[in-house]
């Protein structure tokens, strides 16, 4: 995914629990945030492809799938009632897991190295992990649900 010069590369979930260890605390990383960075870093990886058929198909599918997990939850932070919000929040899980397969179908077809998709593959993992949990949690609670900032009044 993006990276500065100097700065130190940490994956969210692993790069987390290091520093706990280490006593150092790093800011939470919205949701929002890591779903657009997840976009953009499949868009570059897409661009980056070489050209053949099979790369412009599959990566087709990849650019679909892995854009439409930061639209979908984007959407689902603006649902309207809690049946939408899983509903959109169900979309964000099965692209997630697409972009997955997708990423696994690059690595196998032998049109990316490993390194250049093992980061975005764990993201992927931790954003499906993350999107159950999020629906676990909307079906149980009696919390209500995000409401759009443009809902009509009653």
């Amino acid at each position: 995914m993006g990276r500065c010069e100097g700065a130190e590369v940490v994956n969210a979930e692993v790069g987390t629990r290091n520093a706990e260890q280490r006593g150092e605390s790093l800011p939470p990383r919205d949701l929002r945030e890591r779903t657009k960075a997840f976009a953009l870093a499949i868009v570059r990886l897409v661009d980056a492809l070489p050209r053949s058929r099979a790369a412009d198909v599959i990566g087709h599918q990849l650019l679909r799938a892995g854009t439409s997990v930061a639209a979908n939850y984007r959407s689902a932070r603006r649902a309207r009632s809690r049946k939408e919000f899983l509903a959109k929040m169900g979309i964000v899980e099965e692209e997630s897991d697409e972009s997955s397969f997708w990423l696994e179908l690059l690595l196998e077809a032998g049109l990316v190295t490993s390194s250049r998709t093992s980061e975005l593959r764990d993201e992927a993992e931790q954003l499906v992990a993350i999107t159950i949990a999020s629906i676990h949690t909307a079906r149980e609670g009696s919390r209500s649900v995000p409401r759009s900032a443009f809902r009509v009044p009653r």
